[in-house]
Formats: C-alpha cells, structure tokens, sequence
C-alpha cells in the first residue's frame, strides 16, 4: 500500500473516531477523484486527504488550490446528482505531514461552493 493510501486509510479511521460516518472512497468521475465520503449526522462531507512532507510550496493546505477546488466541487455535483434527495453538504480537509495522521489537522468547511 502506498503512502496517500495509508494516509487515506488513517483518515477514515481517525474521522469515524469523531463519530463520522464512512459512506464511500476513492469516489472518480471524469472530473476528479474525492478520498473520502462520509456523513456527519445529516450532512454529507466531501473529505479531501492532504499528505505533504515538504512544506516548500507551502504545505497541505496550500495545495488544495481554486483549481483542484472547483474539480472537487464538480465530482461532488456528479455524486449527488445520483441521490434521490439533496442533502446538506460540506468540503474538509484532513491534511497530514507523514502517513501515521502525525500533525494531523482537520479543517472543516475548508472552503465553500
């Protein structure tokens, strides 16, 4: 298994320990790709998983750019155009410096629609 597998893999773990429920992964369209899929009470949560040794170009988060936004924005609108009802909806980020979630931070509502 690879490194932003196991980061994936931890993310899920660590997300359903604060009580995040998994729905689905690795979920592709032809726009993109989101990691995670889970449900927090009502709410559907898109999970983007940011591994990132090198802070040099500005780290995890810095990577999640208006680009790879609006590509993740479109995969979810393909994801929930197969639902039968709307739910209300959120994009985190689950960013990590190494594979293990050592300095793990959470972001929820990492950006809006």
């Amino acid at each position: 298994m690879n490194d932003g597998a196991l980061a994936e893999q931890w993310a899920a773990q660590y997300l359903q320990r604060q009580g995040l429920k998994p729905v689905e992964s690795n979920y592709r369209s032809r726009f993109g790709e989101i990691d995670l899929i889970m449900r927090d009470g009502a709410t559907l949560v898109f999970v983007e998983v940011r591994l990132r040794r090198n802070g040099d170009f500005g780290g995890a988060a810095a990577s999640i750019d208006a680009h790879k936004q609006q590509r993740l924005i479109r995969t979810a609108q393909q994801y929930l155009a197969s639902l039968p009802r709307l739910p209300p909806c959120r994009f985190d980020a689950l960013l990590m410096d190494d594979a293990q979630g050592r300095n793990a931070q959470w972001l929820r509502n990492a950006f809006e629609t």
